[in-house]
C-alpha cells in the first residue's frame, strides 16, 4: 500500500501570504502614485507635498510609487504561478521506493539509515483528572471526576535519510514538516520497509 504526503499547507499558505502582500503593495502604491492627485482622494494631501510642494517635480518617493506597482503584480504572478505548479506535488511511499518526484527516486535497497532526533511524533494522549467538590448529604461527601484528555502536540521537525546514489556515495536527503503533510504515516512506512 502506498503512503502519500502532499505539500503542506504551511508551504501554500505562505505562497498565497507573499502572493496577497504583492497585490495589496502594489495597489496601495499605485493609489499613492496616480490617484492622489485628485482632491476627491483621501490622499490629496500627499500629493500635495510630494509634488505640489516640491514645484511641481514629483519627489523620488511620488516616483517610486508610480513605477514600482507593475514589479509588486509581476511578484504577485510569480507567487501564484509557484502555487499552481506545487499544489498537486506529492511525495510518495510505495511498495519499492520512496518517489519524491519524476525524476528524483529512492529505493528502499537504498537507504542506509534514517536520523529522526530532529522529528517528534504524536505520542499518547495525557490524561487530567479534575475533582470538583459538588456537596454533601446524609454524612456523604460527593465528588465529581472528570477525567479530560490532553491533546498533544501536532507532529514537526524533519528526519533526514540518508541513502547511496548510482555512484555508490552517500547522500543526505532532508524531509520537513514545512515542506510536507503526512510525514509520520511516511517514516512509519520507510521504517517497516528498510528493516
Amino acid at each position: 500500500m502506498a503512503v502519500e504526503a502532499p505539500i503542506s499547507k504551511y508551504k501554500k499558505t505562505n505562497f498565497k501570504i507573499f502572493f496577497g502582500i504583492c497585490i495589496a503593495v502594489a495597489v496601495i502604491f499605485a493609489y499613492d502614485g496616480y490617484l492622489s492627485k485628485y482632491k476627491w482622494s483621501g490622499r490629496y494631501s500627499f500629493y500635495k507635498e510630494q509634488v505640489l510642494d516640491n514645484d511641481g517635480k514629483p519627489t523620488p518617493t511620488m516616483n517610486f510609487n508610480r513605477k514600482s506597482p507593475p514589479f509588486f503584480l509581476a511578484g504577485a504572478v510569480i507567487f501564484a504561478v509557484f502555487l499552481y505548479v506545487i499544489k498537486d506535488k506529492k511525495l510518495l511511499a510505495d511498495e519499492n521506493e520512496l518517489v519524491i518526484s519524476d525524476k528524483k527516486r529512492i529505493s528502499y535497497d537504498s537507504i542506509q539509515q534514517i536520523d529522526k532526533t530532529h522529528f517528534r511524533t504524536r505520542e499518547e494522549k495525557p490524561r487530567e483528572e479534575k475533582r470538583k467538590f459538588v456537596g454533601h448529604s446524609n454524612r456523604k461527601l460527593e465528588v465529581e471526576v472528570q477525567v479530560q484528555e490532553k491533546s498533544s502536540p501536532p507532529p514537526e521537525g524533519y528526519f533526514i535519510i540518508t541513502y547511496k546514489n548510482k555512484d555508490g556515495k552517500n547522500v543526505n536527503y532532508k524531509l520537513s514538516d514545512r515542506k510536507y503533510d503526512n510525514l509520520p504515516a511516511i517514516l512509519e512506512h520507510l521504517v517497516a520497509k528498510i528493516s
